[in-house]
């Protein structure tokens, strides 16, 4: 049987790290660190995460600074409030609840953000950096998927590594973080032929497809390491993962649970995020 890699833990750790930084911050009389949360409308769902990160950054002493709008809001509002946050000294992170309203163009929105402020390292700008290996925000989920192989000493370099998902939030970001720490990677969608059998080449497989316990044990080698990033319902309601936990347990070393794995770590990289943001401001 295989090793849980517990995010939960890994998320408790940073977060008292954050909160002990902070502090001395304050210690020395300066401002707490801020977050700028722009929510658009009224969907359940996007105010459960704001207020999850909310309750986060209030747990390590991060301000926020919430601005909502009417589903119906303008492209030229929302590009008016971001350039104000923009250049709002007191404002370290700017983050926009997705999804946006059809009639708004969500990248053009994005690409309003100043770079250095985009604490989900969703801007061209950081995007490149990402790509050239230098110094940028990362994008929140595919950080966490980084951090939790860091937190559990998984040797990265010259591993085989398949990445299943190919989408711009997760699957191609993280791919090209394992290729930036010299893993050697393949990503896999849903095009790929005999997907079972690329699987079996993996020493490290991430998966973020979508679909609930899709991969399962047969398609995994033996002692093979496995983050399962997906976030689904069964036909039950339960919450599960993209892979089938309970049978690659016994064969992985290593595997992520849903929940309490890859989840938690993101939204603390969120912070983290936002804290790297404001240490550079107070240089």
């Amino acid at each position: 049987m295989g090793n849980i890699m517990y995010g939960n833990t890994v998320s408790t750790v940073i977060k008292e790290t954050l909160k002990q930084e902070i502090t001395s911050y304050i210690d020395k009389g300066l401002r707490k660190p801020t977050l700028a949360i722009l929510l658009v409308g009224h969907d359940d769902g996007s105010i459960s995460y704001v207020k999850s990160i909310t309750k986060g950054c209030d747990g390590v002493g991060i301000d926020v600074k919430l601005v909502t709008f009417e589903e119906t809001v303008s492209q030229e509002t929302l590009v008016q409030e971001i350039d104000v946050l923009n250049n709002d000294h007191s404002v370290d992170g700017i983050i926009i609840q997705m999804p946006l309203p059809k009639h708004i163009n969500t990248q053009a929105v994005i690409e309003c953000m100043d770079p250095s402020k985009d604490v989900d390292g969703l801007t061209s700008h950081n995007v490149a950096k990402m790509y050239m290996n230098q110094k940028g925000m990362i994008p929140c989920t595919p950080k966490a998927v980084m951090r939790m192989l860091k937190e559990y000493n998984i040797e990265l370099a010259g591993k085989e590594v398949v990445v299943i998902g190919r989408s711009h939030s997760v699957g191609r970001p993280v791919a090209q973080l394992l290729v930036n720490e010299n893993a050697t990677v393949t990503i896999c969608h849903s095009k790929t032929k005999n997907l079972a059998e690329v699987c079996k080449r993996a020493e490290i497989l991430v998966v973020a497809i979508g679909r609930p316990r899709y991969v399962k044990a047969d398609w995994i080698q033996i002692g093979a390491i496995v983050v399962d990033v997906g976030v689904n319902m069964d036909e039950n309601g339960k919450l599960c993962g993209d892979v089938d936990f309970d049978g690659i347990l016994e064969k992985a070393s290593y595997v992520t649970p849903v929940p309490r794995g890859v989840g938690p770590v993101t939204t603390t990289m969120l912070l983290e995020n936002v804290v790297e943001s404001f240490k550079g401001r107070m240089k």
